[in-house]
């Protein structure tokens, strides 16, 4: 594993979350090694001493070996959302829909999340700079507004996007 990455930092109800990548595990694949990674959280009560859970949080949609990333939570009307992506953990570099997507997740107390990925919104155009990749969520809020960035295609190399949340 050896890999943490991609740190987020939420403060809610006057403690520290950390939300990131974890590896869990290395797979030789084609004769290339793949790493597989998963969303994890910690918590902190003063930003600086962490505890992990060390505990994937979200649950697989895709099979053992899909890949989460890049998780991002807000709270809004009693509820936890998380915005993170996920992939397949073999072949998402060549064959077509195996890349990045965009999940969804709901939690009422951060440590137990419902996968709703269908409800989140935000998928692949038809064509263009964000048509077969949606990439690093972030989520932000703007005079009660909560908007979301996103990377397109190649990790962004086409352009970002920006969403916001519809009530």
């Amino acid at each position: 594993p050896f890999v943490i990455s991609g740190p987020k930092v939420r403060i809610f109800e006057g403690k520290w979350y950390m939300f990131y990548l974890a590896g869990t595990k290395w797979i030789n694949h084609k004769g290339k090694p793949e790493i597989i990674y998963k969303n994890r959280m910690a918590i902190s009560s003063d930003g600086i001493k962490w505890v992990r859970s060390g505990v994937n949080i979200i649950p697989d949609e895709l099979g053992e070996n899909e890949c989460q990333a890049g998780p991002d939570v807000f709270y809004k009307n009693g509820i936890y959302h998380m915005y993170f992506v996920y992939r397949e953990g073999l072949d998402f570099r060549t064959e077509s829909g195996r890349g990045y997507k965009i999940g969804y997740a709901t939690s009422l107390d951060l440590f137990n999340w419902e996968r709703k990925d269908k409800e989140g919104g935000i998928g692949y155009s038809e064509e263009g700079w964000d048509s077969t990749m949606n990439h690093y969520p972030h989520v932000f809020e703007v005079d009660g507004k909560f908007y979301m960035t996103y990377n397109g295609n190649d990790f962004g190399r086409y352009g970002f996007g920006i969403a916001i949340l519809e009530e």
